[in-house]
């Protein structure tokens, strides 16, 4: 039964997590090590497989980044900025200044089909894992980009109070008209660096 669910994708890993949990799903799946149970995990095919195209890493695409702090203070920030195409609409985002971000800058430009989950955030599991720093947001707003455990990137197109952990990695910065290119079922996003 579980060989013919792999065969088959039915399940990817984070939807397996929830049912067998009873959580609700990838980004609300209990945080006792960042990520579902290695059970869960074995039982399932890893969902990765789903990037349609993944870039040559990214030549002095990040810049040194600025002094601790510095965002908060209103300084100019080298912030390095990425455009997403969301099925078919183009939206801007900010990374974070963390090894996280730049990593994932360094695997751009990306096409991936994310999947749908919970009526509001779309999800990938990547082949490879990402570094974290994992924390509590306390509450998830429309446009956040996150990593859940290590190789969980979701994509945020509504807000909601949340208790799990995620690691930050950037932001839609205009978030308005998200939900509706977002769409009710799995999304094609393309993340690119945007050109300086």
């Amino acid at each position: 039964m579980v060989r013919n669910l792999v065969a088959r994708r039915v399940l990817p890993l984070c939807l397996a997590a929830m049912l067998a949990m009873g959580a609700a799903g990838c980004a609300d799946a209990p945080d006792e090590a960042d990520g579902p149970s290695a059970p869960a995990a074995d039982a399932v095919e890893h969902a990765g497989s789903g990037a349609i195209d993944a870039g040559a890493a990214a030549e002095d695409a990040l810049s040194e980044s600025e002094p601790a702090g510095a965002q908060e203070r209103g300084e100019d920030a080298d912030m390095t900025t990425v455009t997403l195409d969301i099925n078919g609409t183009t939206f801007t985002a900010t990374l974070e200044d963390n090894a996280t971000a730049r990593e994932l800058a360094a695997r751009m430009s990306l096409t991936l089909e994310m999947a749908e989950l919970n009526g509001n955030e779309k999800y990938f599991y990547m082949d490879e894992g990402l570094p974290t720093d994992a924390e509590r947001p306390g509450e998830i707003h429309a446009g956040d980009l996150m990593l859940y455990g290590s190789d969980c990137l979701v994509l945020f197109y509504e807000s909601f109070p949340t208790s799990y952990r995620y690691t930050r990695i950037g932001r839609i910065d205009d978030a308005s008209g998200l939900a509706d290119a977002a769409g009710a079922g799995s999304a094609r996003v393309t993340f690119a660096l945007e050109a300086r």
